[in-house]
């Protein structure tokens, strides 16, 4: 989901008006005087609308953020989310599932409208819940992760995917399930160029530049999302364009995990994991 959430708030009064000035001796705020980010409107939902949501949280955002939503091992406590406090039913939330932040590893979920308001009013029942003394993070359950089919996964991994055309589950991928377990291999399965999201390839990718002049510049690969391509050249000079003014071709192996983060559904998502947990021949 995935700016940082946890913007704290000290809580304090200011001191009444006196005829004459003391002195103030410096505080310090106590955990009890800290808490969450106030909510811009008091929200009620329907209970059988959050009772909806609630397996739905589970599914859908568990492995990051918890099932609870106080928050998981990659993701932030939504119960003290900035975004959250000021989410007007779903008026914040909504946009940031729908588009997700792949840069922050968070792929982009395609949801029903029931789902999503069912889920917007999961969080907000767990924000009026929570306990703002305890603001501790819990460890995503294995249970978080054991939602997809597996042999619904394999027919992905084989087919829609692509998957099959560069891993073989009996070559690379044989053991990946001894391996990785859990949260850590969903995230090298959605962002395999880093060994947790953010690094650097240990090898440059290499990119093509061609201009509308017609004009091509040829360097390592230093920045690219949807708005923005970069390059830096031989000579160390880094030269960005916006992505829709210009044609480019990226050579990285690894190009294809980032081309599938738009197209997965969480479905997709749950089913090739189910699969890949599967693979657990040690290979030979």
């Amino acid at each position: 989901m995935l700016i940082s959430f946890l913007l704290l708030l000290t809580m304090s009064q200011a001191p009444a008006p006196a005829p004459a000035p003391a002195p103030q001796q410096p505080s310090q705020a106590s955990p009890a005087a800290q808490a969450a980010p106030p909510t811009a409107l008091t929200q009620a939902y329907p209970p059988d609308q959050i009772r909806a949501g609630a397996p739905l949280f589970v599914a859908q955002c568990g492995f990051c953020h918890g099932r609870d939503a106080t928050g998981g091992q990659s993701g932030p406590d939504l119960t003290r989310s900035a975004l959250v406090a000021e989410d007007v039913r779903g008026d914040k939330i909504g946009p940031v599932v729908r588009s997700g932040r792949p840069d922050k590893g968070m792929p982009p979920f395609n949801l029903a409208d029931a789902d999503l308001a069912a889920i917007v009013a999961f969080i907000h029942d767990q924000k009026g819940k929570s306990d703002l003394q305890q603001g501790g993070r819990r460890a995503v359950d294995a249970s978080d992760l054991q939602t997809g089919d597996a042999k619904a996964g394999q027919a992905f991994f084989n087919g829609a995917g692509g998957c099959a055309r560069c891993h073989s589950p009996s070559g690379d991928l044989a053991d990946v399930g001894v391996r990785l377990k859990g949260l850590e291999l969903l995230q090298r399965m959605l962002y395999p160029t880093a060994r947790g999201r953010g690094d650097a390839p240990s090898t440059p990718v290499k990119a093509v530049v061609t201009l509308p002049s017609g004009e091509t510049v040829t360097g390592k690969l230093a920045y690219r999302d949807e708005f923005t391509i970069a390059v830096r050249g031989a000579d160390g000079w880094y030269r960005s364009w916006r992505a829709g003014d210009v044609k480019f071709t990226i050579d990285d192996p690894l190009e294809a995990h980032a081309a599938l983060l738009p197209k997965y559904t969480d479905t997709d998502m749950h089913n090739v994991l189910a699969y890949l947990q599967t693979l657990q021949a040690v290979k030979k």
